[in-house]
């Protein structure tokens, strides 16, 4: 009995130990908990932050996307304006042919009826509707609004678009980074203070401008060919029996000749002529073409430009005086016996030559080495904001802008990027690996 007694005694000394041990799994267990809440915290911070700048890269490398279609667009709008400023030219040309073909069929230099019967009805009814042209070699008239319009395209591509694309190329910078910011601030609305830099950026040098004779001066003749208005208006009538015993292979021509080209100096001209060439022979020659200018017109790309065609600065108004063959062998090199131009009605369309002032091509702006090897326009991203329990949550992201065909080429070749197809589009880029992690704030 004494024996029981004393173990229970001893027991009850023991009392409560236990708990002092249970404390203490509580508290560490407490420690423990709120530790991984912590740790819960600032990843659910960095993969808010990770998101959000991820979304913000994305929407920096847009921006250039757009960036560089919209450059791509202004190339193509340059093209088209220089289309249109052949077009222009090439009616300038055609309004003084008419015109002045109008007045030689007033005055019956050829006639008509000598036309027809030579060449055909068509040819000989054609030459009576230049009729309605009439008025039109009046130059000052028919020509300040066509000359006007040209001038206008020509504003336009050089005080407008050039300077458009200069002022896209030097915000792009800016306008990514306040892209970047605006779609932080959708995604932290509480905050409105970003440590955001952007390094790894090749953005400087990847577009640079070049002289329009290097690439688009034959993008533009290329464009231009695709319209026969504006292609080589060159075509030869004879008539079908024998003239001269002399030269029995020989015939009458009716020759039309006209070209619309771009000079050397990026500046449109348009040349149209046509003219009756008779066959006469005499015996100090034998066989030689009397020419008759018919109608003529040139729209030079300056006062002083060369006509680039047989003619002569000052031509006679007519030959009564003088014969025609001889006054060619004295003032002029022709060929009146195998040439094929009009070079008297050259001379008359350049002696009435109108003044249409241009400055040529503009430059515009294009990849440059980097994207013409077909490198991605890259750039990286780190983001620097508060985070739970004084930490500052640090994140990279990286995307990239590149150039991608919607659709494959129908000849099968690879497309190098070029800023004349809007086909610039933005990802997140792999590349550069995304990291992320946190620094103690210190004060």
């Amino acid at each position: 009995m004494k024996s029981a007694a004393r173990r229970r005694q001893a027991c009850r000394r023991q009392q409560g130990q236990a708990l002092v041990l249970g404390m203490l799994l509580a508290g560490v267990a407490a420690v423990a908990l709120l530790r991984y809440f912590a740790v819960g915290q600032v990843v659910a911070a960095k993969a808010r932050q990770l998101h959000g700048l991820d979304a913000a890269a994305y929407s920096a490398a847009l921006v250039q996307a757009r960036a560089l279609n919209m450059l791509s667009y202004i190339n193509r709008a340059q093209v088209g304006h220089q289309v249109a400023m052949a077009h222009l030219v090439t009616l300038g040309s055609w309004a003084s042919l008419g015109g002045t073909e109008a007045r030689q069929l007033g005055t019956g230099n050829p006639p008509a009826y000598l036309i027809a019967m030579l060449f055909g009805a068509d040819h000989g009814a054609a030459y009576l509707a230049a009729s309605s042209a009439s008025g039109m070699e009046n130059l000052a008239a028919i020509h300040g609004s066509l000359a006007g319009a040209y001038a206008a395209h020509d504003r336009t591509v050089h005080d407008v678009l050039a300077a458009v694309q200069d002022e896209i190329v030097a915000s792009v910078p800016q306008a990514r980074l306040a892209a970047a910011r605006a779609v932080l601030g959708q995604h932290y609305p509480e905050s409105s203070n970003f440590d955001l830099s952007i390094s790894d950026d090749n953005w400087e040098g990847y577009v640079r401008r070049y002289g329009a004779r290097q690439i688009l001066r034959p993008f533009i003749v290329e464009a231009a060919n695709m319209y026969k208005f504006l292609g080589p208006r060159n075509h030869t009538a004879s008539n079908p029996w024998v003239v001269q015993a002399r030269c029995p292979w020989l015939r009458h021509e009716l020759r039309r000749r006209g070209a619309t080209e771009l000079d050397a100096s990026g500046r449109w001209q348009s040349l149209d002529t046509q003219s009756f060439h008779a066959l006469r022979s005499n015996k100090w020659i034998g066989c030689y073409y009397r020419e008759y200018p018919m109608g003529w017109g040139w729209i030079p790309p300056d006062r002083q430009a060369s006509a680039g065609v047989p003619h002569v600065d000052d031509p006679p108004e007519d030959f009564s005086a003088q014969d025609f063959w001889r006054w060619v062998q004295q003032a002029t090199q022709w060929d009146i016996v195998f040439g094929d131009a009009n070079p008297l009605a050259n001379s008359r369309a350049v002696a009435g030559r109108p003044s249409w002032p241009g400055r040529g091509l503009a430059d515009y702006i294009d990849v440059g080495a980097d994207g013409s090897r077909g490198e991605a326009l890259r750039f990286a991203v780190r983001l620097q904001h508060p985070g739970p329990q004084g930490l500052t949550v640090v994140t990279h992201s990286a995307a990239a802008t590149f150039f991608a065909r919607p659709d494959p080429r129908q000849d099968g070749r690879h497309e190098l990027p070029s800023l004349f197809h809007p086909y610039w589009q933005a990802r997140l880029d792999s590349s550069v690996p995304s990291q992320s992690g946190s620094e103690r704030r210190h004060e």
